[in-house]
């Protein structure tokens, strides 16, 4: 363990980060696994998505929601953005739909509409019923870029991008956000435990499951994880982004059906915008470890 764990922090010092990873095999529970900082708290960023998919499951599952009924995303969850939240106007959506743009997409307005809607103590039930005891929400979207405009010293109703513009590195650096024990926070170990529980139907009703499975299969970011791995590897995953923070969970099915759950997420030592480097190690690592893994287990 010590020489893969080596190897793949090495591949995040080179691209100037701090790296937090745990893989494990779907269905085997002592199994091997590659771990580095894998218990260490991280910062979750918008892989928080995974579990209030779960819970919006569970309740379609359970009939509390019509996934066809449609509901309209305003003003209030427009923060700009890709999806409904970068939207001039209001939008009519059913609730499968808004589902598939907050996963899809990372839709933070959809999230928060869907969020809204099961309630807080529906994604927490799902984290008390997997035993997922060190994963905590402080809220969605709209509560995260609120701690934000209170860190800099902001007014509610600011522009967040004008207010990110005037911000100093140093403020930057401090902000709750970015702290796993002020934010919403997991381990890279709890985090792949959820993605194991989802694709062996355990994190609710087997409908409930497939219907997240189907959903971050369809994910249309290629430039982490998926970057790792050739054609023919199928990934079901959710990334998450912050100032510094490049993160993404998901499982990683090879052409002979084994599938390993992948926690990656990372540090960066620069707060800029566009870190290629730090986005493409993730697929780096997350291909070490699942190269590891299958080495261990071959034949078996």
């Amino acid at each position: 363990m010590t020489a893969i764990a080596d190897e793949i922090e090495a591949v995040f010092a080179k691209a100037g980060a701090r790296g937090f990873v745990h893989a494990r095999e779907i269905g085997v529970p002592d199994g091997p696994e590659v771990g580095v900082g894998a218990d260490d708290p991280v910062v979750l960023a918008s892989v928080f998505k995974i579990p209030v998919a779960v819970a919006f499951a569970r309740e379609v599952a359970a009939g509390r929601i019509d996934e066809t009924e449609r509901t309209r995303v305003t003003a209030r969850y427009r923060i700009g953005g890709i999806g409904t939240a970068g939207c001039a106007d209001d939008v009519e959506m059913s609730w499968r739909d808004l589902a598939h743009f907050m996963l899809t997409m990372s839709d933070n307005a959809a999230t928060d509409v869907v969020y809204h809607r099961v309630g807080q103590e529906a994604v927490d039930r799902v984290l008390t019923d997997l035993g997922l005891a060190r994963t905590r929400l402080v809220g969605c979207c709209e509560d995260l870029f609120a701690s934000v405009i209170a860190d800099l010293g902001a007014k509610p109703d600011d522009d967040l991008e004008a207010v990110f513009a005037a911000a100093t590195e140093e403020q930057m650096w401090k902000l709750s956000v970015l702290d796993p024990e002020r934010t919403t926070s997991s381990t890279p170990r709890e985090i792949t435990a959820l993605l194991d529980a989802i694709w062996t139907d355990r994190a609710g009703d087997p409908a409930a499951c497939e219907r997240v499975r189907t959903i971050m299969a369809q994910q249309i970011w290629p430039h982490r994880i998926s970057s790792g791995f050739p054609a023919g590897v199928a990934i079901a995953a959710k990334t998450g982004t912050l100032p510094a923070v490049r993160n993404e969970a998901g499982v990683v099915t090879h052409v002979d059906g084994r599938r390993y759950a992948v926690a990656v997420f990372t540090r960066a030592e620069s707060l800029a915008d566009r870190q290629p480097a730090v986005d493409s190690s993730l697929g780096e690592a997350a291909r070490l470890a699942v190269d590891h893994l299958r080495a261990q287990t071959v034949g078996s």
